[in-house]
């Protein structure tokens, strides 16, 4: 179902992948550029959000791939953290699948409204970084990365976003370390809802593939990219489409 697509509507996907692909390791809230292509060209919104999942984990690996040298200076960090976002992308999975379509469409321009702002926000909570890190945060932490993973499974869009902000308020670490653990756990939440979600029901696999090639090569980019690139800049753009989407979204 829905995975004959036009060589133009093809191009779009693949395009589409392209910049997730880039966005995801550079800031996260690549969803707002794949989910939304996915749903113009004609995907109900489940099959879309399932399939966006499914297609986005290879560029998830190549981003974290490229941070490796980040991650090997906090080894002792990932296998809490990484369980954590494992078993939250599964309780996620199960609340898609289990909760009726129509609640989800209805929660969508929600979350896409709520994904944009907590772009626009970020810099704010940055700041905020330093003020709110408390041994007790740092000991909930893989309680609350398991609280963001579990939304992650639901509606992946700015769960990378939700993470960076939660690993600077409670993590005293270079924001490159950040980054780079950031880019694993949300790599981890995408690969355990893909499989749950190539298990359970059903996946566009067409527009999966195109997603996926096109998220490969922005995931590589989007490593270097996040080494150079203003941060502002990307924001404004990711919060600007994320409205849209969502007041259209809203309205349709």
């Amino acid at each position: 179902m829905f995975t004959d697509l036009t060589a133009a509507e093809s191009l779009v996907v693949l395009l589409a992948g392209l910049a997730a692909g880039v966005v995801n390791t550079v800031a996260g809230s690549g969803s707002l550029i794949t989910f939304p292509a996915l749903v113009a060209l004609g995907f109900p919104p489940v099959v879309a959000n399932v399939s966006n999942t499914v297609g986005l984990v290879p560029g998830s690996i190549s981003g974290t791939l490229a941070y490796l040298p980040e991650l090997r200076a906090q080894r002792r960090r990932l296998v809490p953290l990484g369980a954590a976002a494992a078993l939250g992308a599964v309780c996620g999975g199960i609340l898609l699948l289990e909760l009726p379509p129509a609640a989800f469409e209805a929660v969508v321009p929600v979350l896409v409204l709520l994904a944009a702002l907590l772009m626009a926000v970020q810099p704010w909570l940055a700041r905020r970084a330093a003020a709110v890190r408390s041994g007790l945060l740092a000991r909930a932490l893989p309680l609350l990365v398991l609280a963001v993973s579990v939304y992650g499974g639901y509606f992946g869009a700015a769960q990378g976003v939700l993470l960076i902000a939660l690993l600077a308020c409670v993590l005293d670490d270079d924001l490159q370390h950040l980054n780079g653990l950031k880019n694993l756990l949300q790599a981890l939440v995408n690969v355990v809802a893909a499989l749950f979600y190539a298990l359970s029901t059903e996946v566009a696999w067409g527009a999966a593939l195109l997603v996926a090639l096109g998220s490969v090569i922005g995931g590589r980019l989007g490593a270097s990219v996040a080494r150079r690139l203003p941060p502002a800049v990307l924001r404004h753009v990711i919060v600007a489409v994320g409205a849209v989407v969502g007041v259209v979204l809203a309205l349709t």
